[in-house]
């Protein structure tokens, strides 16, 4: 009987939400994860976190991943990157010690070769493109036939083996560098026979629960959803190569078209659309509006926002979703800007190189202790009494808030959206610890107004937080801060 392809499950699960078709990518690529996470890990349990994680961020982009995405491959470099983000918040090991420990083995047999290319493996992966990455993995992780690999990746036979060749050839020279020196032959065995390994009884079940149920998982993995989310995005923006971003408009868009988007900005409603006929440009400028700040991203993530800050354009920037968890300057500059870039890709990466052009400001994440609060549960039935009806992930972004005369209202949120809006209420980093990857949604019985309810903003929102089942308990853990310096 003939195998459903992997993004045909993909797409009848973003779908239908179809459990049975999630499930049955789960069995065909778990082990693969796993067994990447526990190169990494040496410990199985984390790799179980991590395996149970990166099905869950699958759950979240189903809808987004279309049917070019090569799914095997895919899946690797997110367990790849996960485990990298695990082992960064754990310190269990540098790349240095693994170098260190590779210092051995000429020309070893296939059976004696594997302890010496495994803690290296990842790592040489990484340094493919990812087309050669991915056809590694379906070639000798996956066990496809070279036909297949082509196949897959929309090329012939012919050029599948050129392409596997040429990236066996890279890694081969990488590990020579580093004291291991292989024949082809002998790398691919090694990778074919060793790469995948099953993954505990057990696994696939739990995996499928939390992804496609939502069924809770630890404030652990939580963290370290969130964490892989944000390394992935970096890494996509790091690998954009960024040829003089002009701050001049291009042939093509006049300078009038321009300023009528800006200055109808609050009113058109088809402000949309039009930043999407714009030339590729980037503005980035003291205001010349004197309208309260408004702007969006378009689904095309071309932005435009009028009258604001350089702390929220480098918050923008660097993919921070608030600045509570950001560190400035002190002469950090003043006044407010008008930002437009309607650039094709890549366009923090642009953002990040005009702030730098113009105010000598670049940023880089560091973890430090600091006063936070955990978003807890504190009584389960009421919380359950707020989910949304037809719970499904994928959601992420149906996040409203809508506010009336009569009452005010948050729908199809995640505990860990909440978190993210309440660290904007309270100034202070705010931590999910709720374990719940459900949707849910709010009304009051009236306004959110402070001054309507003789309460505090703060007092409000808590008691909003209490109406939900949920509690805020004062702790102090490490966090990533984004550092911003000014370069001279």
């Amino acid at each position: 009987m003939h195998e459903p392809a992997d993004h045909d499950l993909l797409r009848q699960f973003a779908e239908q939400h179809s459990e049975t078709a999630f499930a049955a990518l789960v069995a065909r690529h778990v082990d693969k994860v796993y067994a990447t996470a526990l190169r990494h890990t040496r410990n199985v349990h984390a790799a179980e976190e991590i395996t149970q994680a990166v099905f869950v961020i699958l759950a979240k982009k189903s809808g987004r991943l279309g049917a070019k995405v090569i799914l095997a491959g895919w899946l690797y470099e997110t367990a790849r990157l996960t485990a990298v983000t695990y082992l960064r918040s754990e310190i269990r090991r540098t790349r240095r010690e693994q170098e260190a420990h590779m210092q051995s083995a000429l020309n070893e047999p296939a059976d004696d070769a594997w302890p010496h290319i495994a803690p290296l493996l990842d790592d040489a992966m990484s340094k493919l493109s990812a087309a050669e990455r991915h056809a590694v993995v379906l070639r000798y992780f996956d066990g496809k036939s070279l036909g297949e690999v082509g196949a897959a990746l929309g090329a012939s036979e012919d050029a599948a083996k050129k392409r596997v060749s040429r990236a066996v050839e890279k890694l081969r020279g990488w590990f020579t560098k580093r004291g291991v020196t292989l024949t082809a032959t002998v790398l691919t065995a090694t990778i074919a026979a060793n790469s995948v390994q099953a993954a505990p009884a057990g696994l696939t079940a739990t995996v499928t629960a939390a992804a496609v149920k939502g069924a809770a998982v630890s404030g652990s993995t939580l963290t370290l959803i969130k964490g892989a989310l944000k390394v992935m995005t970096w890494t996509k923006m790091k690998t954009a190569v960024v040829v003089g971003v002009a701050t001049v408009l291009v042939v093509g868009t006049t300078a009038e078209a321009i300023e009528d988007l800006f200055k109808h900005l609050d009113t058109d409603p088809n402000s949309s659309s039009k930043l999407d006929s714009v030339s590729p440009t980037l503005v980035l400028r003291p205001t010349q509006y004197p309208m309260n700040s408004v702007g969006f991203q378009n689904p095309s993530g071309k932005s435009i926002v009028a009258n604001t800050s350089i702390k929220e354009m480098i918050r923008h920037a660097y993919g921070f979703t608030t600045s509570v968890r950001m560190t400035l300057p002190t002469d950090l500059p003043q006044g407010q800007f008008d930002y437009l870039n309607s650039l094709a890709d890549h366009h923090r990466v642009a953002l990040r190189a005009e702030l730098q052009k113009q105010f000598g400001l670049i940023a880089h994440v560091e973890t430090r202790e600091a006063d936070v609060m955990w978003l807890k549960v504190k009584d389960a039935e009421k919380l359950e009494s707020h989910l949304v009806q037809n719970n499904k992930p994928g959601n992420l972004g149906t996040f409203k808030m809508s506010r009336g005369k009569s009452n005010d209202s948050i729908t199809g949120f995640e505990s860990m959206q909440l978190a993210e809006l309440l660290e904007t209420i309270f100034q202070k980093p705010v931590i999910d610890q709720t374990g719940s990857t459900l949707f849910y949604e709010w009304k009051s019985k009236a306004e959110m107004n402070p001054a309507a309810k003789g309460k505090s903003r703060e007092g409000v929102w808590r008691s909003m937080i209490d109406q939900l089942g949920l509690e805020l308990v004062p702790s102090r853990e490490p966090v990533e801060m984004l550092v911003v310096e000014k370069v001279k």
